[in-house]
């Protein structure tokens, strides 16, 4: 007990320490990139300090990993440089057994990152995008144009020209009906329709029908209820209401991805960072696993060596990933695959360092 909480003594006040630096220089960095723009648009200072205050907790699930791999690397070259652990080691205690307490305080964190970013990280950092958008003036419009939606289990397929968001209104529309066959059953060509959220349904106007029979087209006026009343697809559908997965919780993430699968859009790479989501917060033990196999490599300029190697770590990581997410967008590797890939590889390689490491 006396060497777990010696080691913790150790261990905390350089995690804090780093994590508060990393995130200030990712704040400080934002800032820049958008500084002459909130000079230009003559930004509140209040607004700009606020923005920044709700961007710290999105530093933090960047700089947690980052500052717990150059803790534990940093702690524990210190100590095998005083050659600490060189008497914890005569005592019989592994280094396996002697960095167990961290093992198990990064699968604590990682857990906790989890549910920090979805309870905290994910609805201020959404705030603060709205905030930014304010300060530069940026507003994203929901109108949509050339929108083509699939329902009904791909028995109806919506092609509209125009979708005016303000007056749930579809402009130019072109409404495909098939068969259970997928065959082509009937087209409705309708100069506009509005959402009707008493019958929760679209209602027409302007409307011609298309009926295929038996390789004959007629041409009706008033199409039958049995082909309107299946026109229920909800009206935010149409919105562009593009989301980026990372910026909101799980459960917006689930429901959106089978929204796209439902409407038969590409959901790959969406799928790939709702899994990353999970991941992601494992990168804590996988670089706590990966600092004990590097730690003890050099017993001059521990600092500078501790730092290069955690920096080394956290780019091929980082880098590893941002290939693997690209090859499940493309799918060359499936969603899964491209957010745990790198996962897997790093506990490999920190199993081979942990084997090979000083004891």
């Amino acid at each position: 007990m006396k060497l777990v909480k010696y080691l913790f003594k150790r261990f905390i006040p350089i995690f804090l320490g780093s994590i508060g630096f990393f995130s200030l220089v990712l704040i400080l960095v934002d800032l820049m990139m958008n500084l002459w723009k909130f000079f230009q648009n003559e930004s509140p200072v209040m607004d700009v300090m606020r923005l920044m205050l709700l961007y710290f907790p999105k530093t933090l699930s960047y700089s947690i990993p980052l500052g717990v791999l150059f803790a534990v690397s940093y702690t524990l070259s210190d100590l095998y440089a005083n050659n600490e652990l060189t008497a914890v080691f005569a005592c019989g205690v592994s280094l396996f057994r002697f960095t167990l307490p961290l093992l198990i305080f990064s699968i604590l964190l990682s857990f906790g990152l989890l549910i920090f970013d979805d309870l905290v990280i994910v609805p201020t950092y959404k705030e603060k995008q709205i905030l930014q958008q304010k300060l530069l003036g940026e507003y994203k419009s929901e109108n949509n144009e050339n929108i083509v939606v699939i329902s009904d289990n791909s028995k109806i397929i919506y092609k509209a020209r125009l979708y005016e968001a303000n007056q749930k209104r579809l402009y130019d529309l072109y409404l495909v009906y098939r068969t259970d066959e997928h065959l082509l059953d009937s087209i409705i060509y309708a100069d506009s329709a509005f959402w009707s959220s008493e019958e929760n349904r679209w209602k027409l106007s302007g409307v011609t029908q298309y009926l295929y029979r038996d390789g004959q087209i007629t041409i009706v006026n008033n199409p039958e209820n049995s082909y309107v009343e299946r026109l229920n697809e909800p009206a935010e559908t149409f919105k562009n209401n593009t989301i980026n997965v990372e910026s909101v919780n799980i459960k917006e993430a689930k429901t959106y991805i089978n929204h796209l699968k439902r409407v038969g859009l590409p959901y790959q790479e969406e799928l790939s960072i709702y899994y990353k989501k999970f991941a992601f917060p494992f990168i804590i033990f996988v670089v706590v696993f990966m600092s004990i196999g590097l730690s003890g490599k050099s017993r001059k300029n521990v600092l500078l060596i501790s730092l290069s190697l955690s920096v080394a770590s956290a780019v091929l990581f980082y880098v590893m990933q941002m290939v693997t997410m690209i090859l499940a967008k493309f799918g060359y590797i499936s969603p899964f695959m491209g957010a745990w890939f790198p996962v897997f590889v790093f506990v490999i390689a920190s199993f081979v360092l942990l084997k090979y490491a000083r004891t």
